[in-house]
């Protein structure tokens, strides 16, 4: 094919057009069928550019009349709670994210996705991390083996992905839940004070919270008579059930598009649509315009206390959902396999990831042997929004 010697080097803002059309090629879904496509507003960076430390390589290759890449692969570096059970302070580990690893059709099964990942991991130890780790769907088959076969990463979490569509009509939010929106302030500490020690927990959440991107912060609680006096209070004595989230802007940064639907299946989305904006108060479960770009937005830091947790948390989503219309055509949550409020968090099965895959590696051993790759799972995990 005329193809040379593969060179893995730093992303030059001269590469857009050839990480896009990379991009392009590799879209979601099964070949002949429906696909989804991420547009990235014209910035390769998009998806990383909000994290503290980040960098993107390419894979180059040489063709006839000059150079093409062929591949491309991100990353990210933070600090991060461990989970891991201390007294005091929560034990923090520096780590290294996998994300958007990409390689071309016409050269696959070369090396080169390989390459890649060793190349971003010598990043991610000059950077200091300690682990890496990415997220796949555990049907990808060739990434799961290329990840846990050869570059020895452990099957770590299986968080599922909750989606649920943006309706012309609201959705019913329990009644017995009362939604409060904290500022800034309030949110980071709220968030320190109650979930410092949850897996993946960012120790610059302030940067989270603070970006443009977030939408904000809202408190749920159930108990009834509550009286919201400020977070001070609240930390010091709280109401018997609560659950707090912030939501994240996610059209900021990318916009979905869902290509290969049929005529009919067009169609009949767009009636419910019609029907749902004609009678409200029908309540239709309208499919949202995906088939031309669209707006999602996402639910993190999801947590909460009190044997009515999960219905908080279940208003709190709702309320999202009912904000977003006219906003999103969709609001998204991720939530570890074992947590309690994901038995009542609104979503459609087939919109949703029941079963997300996890995988990390330890880059350098620990001074006490304690490898949190091979740790057990908790009951909650933080997912940063700057990964989605």
């Amino acid at each position: 094919m005329g193809d040379g010697k593969v060179e893995i080097r730093e992303y030059d803002p001269s590469d857009r057009a050839g990480t896009e059309a990379v991009d392009g090629e590799c879209e979601l879904g099964q070949p002949g069928g429906m696909s989804l496509h991420a547009d990235l507003l014209g910035d390769p960076l998009a998806r990383i550019r909000h994290s503290p430390a980040f960098v993107m390589l390419v894979a180059e290759t040489s063709v006839p009349g000059g150079r093409r890449i062929v591949g491309v692969i991100r990353g990210t570096v933070k600090s991060v709670a461990t989970g891991k059970s201390c007294p005091g302070a929560p034990a923090l580990a520096s780590v290294g994210y996998i994300l958007g690893l990409r390689v071309s059709p016409s050269h696959r099964r070369k090396g080169i996705a390989l390459s890649l990942v060793r190349h971003l991991e010598r990043w991610f130890s000059l950077m200091g991390a300690e682990y890496a780790y990415m997220a796949t769907d555990k049907s990808n088959e060739p990434s799961v083996r290329l990840f846990t076969a050869r570059c020895g990463y452990s099957k770590f979490r299986t968080p599922s992905l909750l989606v649920h569509p943006v309706h012309a009509h609201r959705l019913r939010a329990p009644r017995r839940a009362r939604i409060f929106p904290l500022d800034a302030r309030e949110a980071e500490l709220l968030y320190r004070r109650r979930f410092a020690h949850v897996e993946f927990f960012p120790d610059d959440i302030s940067a989270v919270l603070g970006n443009k991107l977030s939408l904000g912060t809202f408190l749920a609680v159930v108990d009834h008579g509550y009286q919201w006096h400020g977070v001070e209070q609240f930390l010091a004595s709280p109401p018997a059930s609560w659950a707090v989230a912030s939501l994240w802007d996610c059209g900021g940064v990318f916009r979905l598009e869902m290509r290969g639907a049929s005529l009919l299946r067009r169609a009949a989305a767009a009636a419910s649509r019609a029907l749902d904006r004609a009678a409200k108060w029908m309540r239709v479960p309208s499919v949202p315009d995906f088939f031309r770009s669209f707006a999602g937005w996402f639910a993190y830091g999801l947590g909460g206390e009190g044997a009515d947790a999960p219905v908080a948390a279940e208003a709190l989503f709702a309320t999202f959902v009912n904000m977003a219309r006219g906003r999103a055509a969709a609001v998204a949550v991720e939530v570890a396999a074992l947590d309690p409020l994901r038995l009542r968090l609104p979503h459609w099965r087939s919109l949703s990831c029941p079963e997300d895959l996890w995988c990390m590696k330890q880059l350098r051993g620990s001074t006490d042997g304690w490898d949190w790759a091979k740790s057990a799972p908790g009951l909650s995990i933080f997912v940063d929004p700057r990964e989605v």
